[in-house]
């Protein structure tokens, strides 16, 4: 897909997105010590049978496996060697799900983080950054092998950012290697809106659209409240922008049993998928504590004729989604 025909779909309708990945994975055995992102190649039928349902649950579009698979997070498991095998198997997994659901499912690459600082910040220099991105996107876009006639991803997902800087080394380096591909570029905030720098949401948005990226947006952060306040801020500093948001089920609580919960519903999620795309977001989904169940609400929601979103909670600065669920409470 080039950037053209990602910018042709968008104007058919909002995209629904999947929804988390590393806590379905959690949740269904995966030790939290292991490298998820090699789980492609060694535990493939985990990683497709949640690809699977959130496909089924409704999703217009799901993440590769891969948003730690660059050669910095790999280096904690002893696996930087691996980063062309990792991120290979991850897309070939994906290809072969969507090939299998029969359905015109779009396949986004994950990028997250490198997990170390930028220079001044740090002692990564751009020029490594560039490269370590680099090298994971060159995997990522290659035709995957056993699939004759598949292509790599469809697009770039940049995905819970805190630094402009590190954004703007992994487009500079996707540029180098797949000029036309889309790329949607996501940052996270902390309670207080702003990122771990102190940008703050309008701000950041400016520096994104700098970057010639395709969409840019929140992921990550909190749940669909916080999410909605730093949308709205965005669209106010460029209302020319193709927006993306995916929030957490809220700020995860731990239990006295030592679980740990995120408490935003399904049922809440729905009620936010529409209030999203009314306030100008043209690509939705979910984050860490979401589930298939989170997308099905949300593919519900969008797809009622005329239906529009019931009065929301408050959206306070100060405020967050601590388990103060509104309509809906856990109940696992």
């Amino acid at each position: 897909m080039n950037r053209e025909a990602f910018r042709e779909r968008l104007n058919q309708g909002p995209l629904l997105l999947d929804g988390a990945m590393g806590t379905m994975l959690h949740a269904r055995g995966a030790h939290i010590g292991q490298c998820f992102d090699a789980l492609s190649r060694d535990n493939p039928a985990l990683v497709a049978e949640i690809h699977r349902l959130y496909i089924d649950a409704g999703a217009d579009m799901i993440e590769t496996n891969s948003f730690g698979a660059n050669r910095y997070k790999l280096s904690e498991y002893g696996l930087e060697d691996e980063v062309e095998a990792i991120n290979k198997a991850a897309v070939a997994l994906a290809r072969r799900v969507i090939m299998g659901a029969f359905k015109p499912v779009l396949l986004a690459g994950s990028v997250g983080p490198l997990g170390v600082r930028l220079a001044p910040l740090g002692r990564v220099k751009r020029e490594q950054a560039e490269a370590a991105f680099g090298e994971q996107l060159a995997a990522l876009v290659a035709p995957p092998e056993g699939l004759p006639g598949a292509a790599g991803i469809d697009l770039l997902l940049i995905e819970t950012m805190s630094d402009v800087k590190e954004v703007e080394a992994a487009v500079r380096a996707a540029r180098a290697i797949a000029p036309d591909l889309p790329i949607v570029a996501q940052m996270t905030f902390t309670r207080d809106d702003r990122t771990l720098l102190g940008n703050r949401p309008a701000d950041v948005a400016q520096k994104l659209m700098a970057l010639d990226v395709d969409a840019v947006g929140v992921n990550c952060s909190s749940g669909p409240a916080q999410v909605l306040r730093l949308l709205v801020a965005m669209r106010a500093a460029v209302p020319e922008a193709v927006l993306a948001v995916s929030p957490n089920a809220g700020w995860p609580q731990q239990t006295e049993g030592g679980r740990v919960l995120y408490p935003a519903t399904p049922a809440y999620f729905g009620e936010y998928a529409r209030a999203f795309v009314k306030a100008g977001a043209r690509l939705v989904g979910g984050c860490c504590g979401t589930t298939e169940a989170h997308i099905r609400a949300m593919r519900a929601a969008l797809d009622t004729p005329g239906a529009s979103a019931r009065e929301l909670p408050r959206v306070s600065v100060e405020g967050s989604e601590g388990g103060k669920v509104p309509a809906e409470r856990p109940t696992a």
